[in-house]
Order: structure tokens, then sequence, then C-alpha cells
């Protein structure tokens, strides 16, 4: 008996391996890639979206209800370091520049890392990631206006937070399934800038700090990807995100009038609840040129679907980016 346990273990022990996944980890647009001990690696992209805007409550007071927006510029920038086999440090960043609603900024800034829990020889694999999130580098930037609410100058939403997930998957010879899950959880804060110079009670200030909520994200999602032969791949996903509503606890900056105080407490009462949230249905594809060992180029695209509340100025009736994607490893 001692003897079978000791053989169940020795095998159990000898099916848990960092190089099982050898030959897929070179392609840059597999969903399981990770770098080798190391190694570095760069995924660069451009990309046009195409926008239409919906209806809602937001939207038709800003008279922008089922307006065109393109082209949308998109940049975005991955980088990453293999620390150990296991232990990946990345950084994702991400830009946006919609000059039909003058727009634009950093729409996505992360830094974290992932650890490979197990990959067996059965080609199953385990990972566990976490990221700081870096929108509270920058304040989040607009203006407000009794008629038409709130304009956003850039994409920040001011706030810091943190980022939890987890990602399985599995190779099935030339095919490769994986599901993650991600939890965001965002930190109040008061690192804004509100041009109130439109509304005329605020006469001794022109910008407005405010207390912020904390907010919560969750992400869900699916991909399977195809290695046809050494140089083309294409693979696709769908993912599921909850953006949960927005909402202002205070007004952090000082007034000096009974007026400005008074249009202060007006305006918290609309904005305590904002009830701005989304949900997005995202459908992604990829198409994968390995140029040379370390250098692949890819054509990217999504289409999403999404329901708005009816403060949101994030939904859209449609909503499709193409791209292009250099991927290198040194």
């Amino acid at each position: 008996m001692k003897k079978t346990l000791k053989t169940v273990a020795i095998a159990a022990a000898t099916m848990i391996t960092t190089g099982a996944f050898a030959s897929v980890t070179k392609n840059m647009e597999n969903p399981l890639f990770t770098p080798k001990s190391g190694e570095f690696y760069s995924k660069t992209g451009l990309g046009l979206m195409y926008k239409k805007s919906d209806h809602t409550v937001a939207m038709r007071a800003k008279g922008t209800a089922g307006d065109p927006e393109f082209p949308v510029y998109r940049a975005t920038e991955d980088f990453g370091y293999g620390f150990t086999d296991r232990l990946t440090g990345y950084v994702s960043l991400g830009y946006t520049h919609n000059g039909d609603i003058d727009r634009k900024g950093m729409h996505r800034g992360r830094l974290g890392l992932n650890y490979r829990v197990f990959e067996t020889l059965e080609d199953f694999v385990w990972d566990i990631y976490g990221e700081g999130y870096l929108s509270g580098v920058t304040p989040m930037k607009g203006s407000y206006n009794l008629q038409t609410g709130f304009k956003y100058d850039n994409f920040s939403n001011g706030r810091w937070g943190a980022v939890f997930g987890t990602r399985v998957g599995k190779k099935w010879s030339r095919l490769t399934t994986s599901l993650f899950l991600e939890y965001l959880q965002t930190f109040g804060n008061h690192n804004n800038e509100i041009d109130v110079t439109m509304i005329p009670t605020f006469t001794t200030v022109e910008k407005l700090a405010v207390d912020l909520k904390s907010t919560n994200e969750t992400t869900v999602g699916v991909n399977a990807f195809y290695q046809a032969d050494d140089r083309w791949s294409f693979g696709g996903g769908f993912r599921f995100v909850e953006h949960s509503d927005n909402g202002v606890k205070s007004v952090h900056t000082k007034l000096n009038t009974p007026a400005e105080l008074y249009t202060a407490q007006m305006l918290l009462e609309k904005t305590h609840d904002m009830d701005d949230g989304w949900h997005e249905y995202i459908v992604s594809g990829v198409l994968a040129n390995q140029i040379t060992d370390a250098f692949q180029l890819a054509l990217v695209g999504e289409y999403t679907f999404d329901f708005s509340h009816p403060n949101s100025q994030n939904g859209t009736d449609v909503k499709v980016e193409l791209g292009v994607r250099a991927n290198v490893r040194f």
C-alpha cells in the first residue's frame, strides 16, 4: 500500500511542469502566452474605432443621441518580462483620441504580476494575476452644465484601484482554449477637475473637486485559438464586463457663498447615485502571421454589444474596432 501511494505521488509530481507549453507560448497571440525566464516581450497596437451613441437620457440631454463618432484613434502597448518561467511582470497601456466629442487621453493603465500556478503534461494551465489600476495617475477632467449635464474631457476616472484575476486553459493538439475571471475595485477620491464656469451661481470658483465613491467592475471571458501551421494562427474570444454606477459623496472644494453652497447641494442630490453603469458583451477575433521566430504581425477586431443605465455616456448602438498589432520577443 505504501509503495502504491508513493508511486501515485511521484506520478502526480511529474505531471506538473513549466515546460509543457514550450511550443505554444512562442505565439504571443495565444491567450496562454507567457515569456520564458529572462525574456522581454512587447505588443504594440494601432486601431480605428467606429461608434454610434445610444439613446440614454444623458445622450438625449446632450443632443448627441444616435450620432456617429469616427474616426476614433486607438493605441495600445503591452510590455512584459519573465522573472522566472512561472512569474511575469507586465504593464498594459492604452490611449484614445475621439475628435468628434473632443475627448482624449489614457483609457487603460495597469501594472501587474502573473504567476503560473501549474502547467501539466496533459497541457492544462492555471494562472493567477494581480494588477495595480493606474487611472489615478491623471485627474478626471470635464465640465458641468445644468442643461446638458457632464462633459468628459479625458478617459481617466481619477481613481487608483486593484485587479485580481485567474485564468485556466488547455491545449487540444493545435487548439488552445481558456477561461478567465477578474475583479476590479477602485478607491474613491477627489482626484478630479470639473469646470463649473457655465453655472452662473459659481462666482468665486471656476473648478470643483468632488469626493467620488468607490466602484467595481467584473469581467468573465473565454478564448479559443488555433495554430494552423508554423506561420499562421487565428482565434476568437467573448467577454462580459459589468461596470457599476458612479456616485458623488461630497464637494471637496471650499465654497464661499450661499448661492454656491445651495447649487452644490442641488448637484449632490442629482449625482449621489449617478445611475450610469453599463454592461458590455464583446466579441473579438485575431489573425496572426509569424514573420520570424521573434516577430509577429496580427490583424485584430472587436464588436461590442452593450446595455446602459439611463445616465450612462458609455453605451452605444454600434461599436466596432479594427487594428493591427506588432509583437516582438527579445
